[in-house]
C-alpha cells in the first residue's frame, strides 16, 4: 500500500515513518500542504495521512481541495485538537477517519486496517456485491454464480471504485484521477474498453452509461 504522509514535526515524522515502513508500506513524506497537493496530483496513493497544522496549506485544506477535484483517496486526518469542532470540520472537508494526538502506534494500525477493509485495499477477503457476484481483489478474480473470470488489475480497480461510489455517476475523468498516476493516464476510449469488458461479464444492467456524464453502478 502506498501512503502519502503529511507531517512537519520531525520527531513524530521519524517515529511514524519508521513504523509505517517496518509495516511494509511504501511512504512518501512531505512537510507542507502545497507539497502534499503536488504529490497527490502527480501520483496515485492508496491512503493519505494528513496532519492539520502544517505550513502553507493545512491538512484540511489539502483534503478539501482534492475532493473538489474528485480525488477520493481514503484519508486519515491527524490533529492535536481535541474539540468536536475540528473533528466536524475534518469530516465535512472529506476525510474518512480522524485521529487525535497523542496516539499509540497500535491505534494508528487499527485505523489503517479499518480503511483497508472499507475500501478493499490489498485485501485477500472476497468482496460481495450481492449474493451472486463477488470479487477477490488481490487475485483479480471476478465470480458470477459458480463461474470465475480473470480480469485485469485495472478492471478490478474500476469495479471496486464504482461499487464504493454507488448511487452516483462517476465520470471517466474521476476514474483517471483516482486510479492512474498523472504520467500514465489513459484515454476515454481505454476506459470504455475496460467498462465493456466488465459489462460482458456482469451484464449491461450492472454498469450503466449516463450519456455525457459517466458510469453508474447498480
Amino acid at each position: 500500500m502506498k501512503i502519502l504522509f503529511l507531517e512537519d514535526d520531525q520527531i513524530l515524522s521519524d517515529i511514524l515513518l519508521h513504523h509505517l515502513k517496518e509495516s511494509g508500506f511504501e511512504v512518501v513524506h512531505v512537510e507542507d500542504g502545497e507539497s502534499a497537493l503536488d504529490e497527490a496530483y502527480d501520483n496515485k496513493f492508496d491512503l493519505m495521512i494528513l496532519d492539520i497544522n502544517v505550513p502553507k496549506k493545512s491538512g484540511l485544506e489539502v483534503v478539501k481541495t482534492l475532493r473538489e477535484y474528485n480525488n477520493t483517496t481514503p484519508t486519515i486526518i491527524v490533529t492535536a485538537y481535541h474539540d468536536t469542532t475540528h473533528m466536524k470540520n475534518g469530516f465535512e472537508s472529506g476525510c474518512d477517519d480522524y485521529i487525535k494526538k497523542p496516539f499509540d502506534l497500535e491505534e494508528l494500525d487499527l485505523r489503517i486496517k479499518n480503511i483497508q477493509k472499507r475500501f478493499s485495499i490489498e485485501s485477500d477477503e472476497e468482496v460481495h456485491f450481492d449474493s451472486a457476484v463477488s470479487l477477490i481483489p488481490t487475485k483479480n478474480r471476478l465470480k458470477v454464480g459458480q463461474t470465475e473470470y480473470q480480469v485485469s488489475h485495472k478492471e478490478c480497480e474500476i469495479l471496486l471504485y464504482l461499487s464504493s461510489h454507488k448511487k452516483r455517476v462517476v465520470s471517466s475523468e474521476e476514474l483517471m484521477q483516482n486510479l492512474w498516476e498523472y504520467e500514465s493516464m489513459p484515454s476515454d476510449a481505454t476506459i470504455r474498453v475496460y467498462i465493456k469488458n466488465l459489462r460482458n461479464i456482469l451484464g449491461k444492467e450492472r454498469i450503466k452509461t449516463i450519456r455525457g456524464s459517466g458510469y453508474y453502478f447498480e
